[in-house]
C-alpha cells in the first residue's frame, strides 16, 4: 500500500528533468524578466552566473545545479509567467479575444461605445469614437489597418488599467 503512493524512480527523474528544463528557460530571460519572477536569491544568482559561463561542461554543471535549486521552488508561478510571455496563457488569450470583440463591436455599432463607457468609467470616448470611425473608413477603403491597430492598443490599455464594473463586461 505504501509503495503505491511513492513515485517511481522514473517519475522522480522526469520531474527533475522538467525542473532543469524550466531552469534552462530562466537562463534565456533578460534581467527585467528575471526580476518580474519572484525567485529565491540563490536561484537568481545561479541563473545570472550561468549566463556568464561560456565553457560547455561548466555550463552543463551549473544548469544541473539550477535544476537542483528548482526542487525547492514552486514551479507553477514561473510556468504561468513564461506562458504569458510566450503568449499561450489561457487568461492572456481570453483577454486578447475580449479586446478583439470590443474592437469589432465599436467598429460595427456606434452604440457599443456607451456599453464600454459604462463598463469602464472614465475612458476617453471621443478618441475611441474617432478611432472606430477611422478604422471603419480604412476597412471600407481597403487601406492599411493603422487606426484598426491603434484602436486595439487603446482598448488593451483600457482593459488592462481598469476593472470592469459589470461581471459580463458588456458582452
Amino acid at each position: 500500500m505504501q509503495d503505491e503512493e511513492k513515485p517511481s524512480k522514473t517519475q522522480r527523474k522526469r520531474v527533475m528533468h522538467e525542473l532543469q528544463e524550466l531552469g534552462e528557460r530562466l537562463v534565456g530571460l533578460n534581467r527585467e524578466q528575471l526580476a518580474a519572477i519572484a525567485l529565491p536569491e540563490n536561484l537568481y544568482d545561479a541563473v545570472e552566473q550561468v549566463q556568464r559561463i561560456t565553457k560547455h561542461e561548466a555550463r552543463r554543471r551549473q544548469l544541473q545545479y539550477i535544476g537542483r535549486l528548482m526542487r525547492a521552488v514552486d514551479p507553477e508561478p514561473i510556468r504561468e509567467k513564461l506562458k504569458v510571455w510566450d503568449g499561450v496563457s489561457t487568461e492572456e488569450t481570453a483577454r486578447v479575444h475580449r479586446i478583439e470583440r470590443w474592437r469589432e463591436k465599436l467598429i460595427e455599432d456606434d452604440g457599443a461605445l456607451g456599453a464600454l463607457a459604462r463598463a469602464h468609467p472614465g475612458i476617453d470616448t471621443q478618441r475611441l469614437r474617432a478611432l472606430a470611425r477611422n478604422a471603419r473608413e480604412e476597412r471600407n477603403a481597403g487601406r492599411p489597418p493603422r487606426a484598426f491597430r491603434e484602436l486595439f492598443r487603446a482598448l488593451r490599455d483600457i482593459i488592462a488599467d481598469s476593472q470592469p464594473v459589470p461581471e459580463h463586461d458588456g458582452e
